[in-house]
C-alpha cells in the first residue's frame, strides 16, 4: 500500500483547525459526479494510494458503496457531501438519508451544493434556514465541518467573509483563474480551505484548439490537476475520472511530489486561454 508523504509534502497539507483526520489531508481528491463508473473497488483502490478526501454527490454509487463498507478504515478519510437541502426541515431528512446511504454515523464536511444566487444563502442562513439544523448537527457529532459550493466567485467570497463555513468549493482550472482574484485572497487571508472542481474544464483542457502552435500537444489530465496544486490557496483538487484506467492515470499526479517546472506551467497557462478563448462564454 502507498503510504502517504509527511505532512510538509507538495501533496499532503493540514485542513484547518477542524481538521479530523490523523493524517494530513491529500491535496489530490477524488468526486463522482453520478455519470462517472468507478466501482467500489475503484474508490478502495485510490484510497490504498492515499486519496483520502471523497466528495460524493449524493447519488448511490461506488463511491457511497465504498465508504459504506471502510469499517475501521472509516477515520482514514474525510467524506464530503453535496447537500441540496435550504430549509431546517429539508436538511434534517436529507442528512438522515445520506447517513443511511453511507453507513456512517457522521460527515466529515457537508457543502450546501451550487448556492448560485445571494436569495439561496440567505435562505439557508435565516430562520428555519438549512445552516440552523447544520450547525446543530454538527455540534451533535454528525457533521464535523460546513461548506459551500458555488460557481459565482463573488458570492462565495462573501459567504466566506461570513465567518458561518468551514470551506469552499469553487471551479479553477487553466481556463478559469478568476478565483486567483476573487476568492483566494479572501480564503488565505481566513485560512478557509478550498476544494476546486473541473479542473479539467469539462475536458476541454484536453482538446486542442484551432490556435495551437505548431508541434504543441495538449497534456495529458494529470497535468491539469498538478496545475490546480501548484496554487498554495488550493486545499485539493478534485479529479473525477471514469473508470479504474483513467484512475490510475490521474493517480500519477502522487508519483511526483514538487510542483510544475516554470516552463511546463507557462504552456498549461497558454493552453487555458486559448480553451477560454475557444470552449464557450463561462466567466
Amino acid at each position: 500500500m502507498k503510504q502517504p508523504r509527511a505532512q510538509t509534502s507538495h501533496l499532503y497539507s493540514p485542513f484547518g483547525p477542524r481538521h479530523y483526520l490523523r493524517r494530513p489531508v491529500c491535496r489530490l481528491g477524488l468526486a463522482t459526479r453520478g455519470n462517472t463508473g468507478l466501482s467500489a473497488d475503484d474508490v478502495l483502490h485510490a484510497v490504498d494510494r492515499g486519496v483520502n478526501f471523497l466528495n460524493w454527490c449524493g447519488v448511490p454509487d461506488g463511491l457511497s458503496k465504498a465508504v459504506g463498507e471502510l469499517g475501521k478504515r472509516r477515520a482514514e478519510v474525510m467524506a464530503c457531501v453535496q447537500f441540496e437541502a435550504r430549509s431546517a426541515t429539508d436538511a434534517a431528512t436529507e442528512l438522515q438519508g445520506i447517513l443511511r446511504q453511507l453507513r456512517t454515523d457522521y460527515v466529515d464536511v457537508l457543502t450546501f451544493y451550487y448556492v448560485e444566487h445571494p436569495s439561496e444563502w440567505r435562505e439557508i442562513i435565516g430562520p428555519g434556514g438549512a445552516l440552523e439544523y447544520c450547525n446543530a448537527a454538527r455540534r451533535d457529532g454528525l457533521v464535523r465541518m460546513l461548506g459551500l459550493t458555488s460557481h459565482q466567485r463573488r458570492l462565495a467570497a462573501e459567504t466566506a467573509r461570513s465567518g458561518l463555513l468551514d470551506l469552499l468549493m469553487i471551479r479553477y482550472n487553466a481556463a478559469h483563474r478568476g478565483a486567483e482574484t476573487d476568492i483566494f485572497p479572501t480564503t488565505d487571508a481566513m485560512k478557509l480551505p478550498v476544494v476546486v472542481y473541473t479542473c479539467l474544464r469539462w475536458g476541454a483542457l484536453l482538446r486542442g484548439t484551432s490556435d495551437d502552435p505548431s508541434g504543441f500537444v495538449v497534456p495529458r489530465a494529470p497535468a491539469w490537476y498538478r496545475f490546480a496544486l501548484q496554487s498554495p490557496s488550493v486545499a485539493v483538487a478534485l479529479m473525477a475520472p471514469d473508470g479504474r484506467a483513467e484512475l490510475d492515470e490521474d493517480l500519477t499526479v502522487l508519483d511526483v511530489d514538487a510542483p510544475l517546472p516554470e516552463e511546463e506551467y507557462r504552456q498549461l497557462s497558454e493552453h487555458g486561454l486559448r480553451v477560454r478563448a475557444h470552449a464557450g462564454s463561462f466567466p
